[in-house]
């Protein structure tokens, strides 16, 4: 005789899907303007899913050029277009474009100097 309780009925799991990330229309994302070092960088993006207690999201993010600063989270993503450099405080100097693979660590102080408007998807765990 089991004594686990099955009287919450399965969990609801969202469907497999695909999208093209160049094409993925994005929404306006907020620029804390006290990051913006130079230039008028826009930055719009795309949540494509989160888990059910928000500690991972993945989606798509974009920024146009300029230079802006950041505290990362634990984050790992793919840049599909543009080209910028992150300099990482204490640590690497980071040179991205299409193609590039980055992990960034949470609490890392950043310098993102966006040579041309930069697209990446990204998963991010909290």
């Amino acid at each position: 005789m089991s004594t686990s309780d099955h009287s919450a009925g399965p969990v609801s799991v969202p469907a497999s899907f695909a999208v093209t990330v160049a094409d993925v229309e994005l929404e306006p994302d907020d620029l804390d303007p006290g990051q913006i070092v130079s230039g008028d960088p826009v930055v719009t993006g795309k949540v494509l899913w989160e888990s059910p207690d928000g500690k991972q999201v993945r989606g798509i993010w974009q920024i146009t050029p300029g230079v802006v600063t950041d505290v990362e989270a634990n984050e790992l993503f793919v840049v599909v277009g543009g080209r910028a450099t992150v300099e990482v405080e204490g640590g690497e100097t980071l040179e991205l474009g299409p193609g590039s693979a980055c992990v960034l660590r949470e609490g890392d102080k950043t310098v993102w100097t966006v040579h041309e408007t930069l697209r990446k998807a990204y998963h991010i765990s909290y």
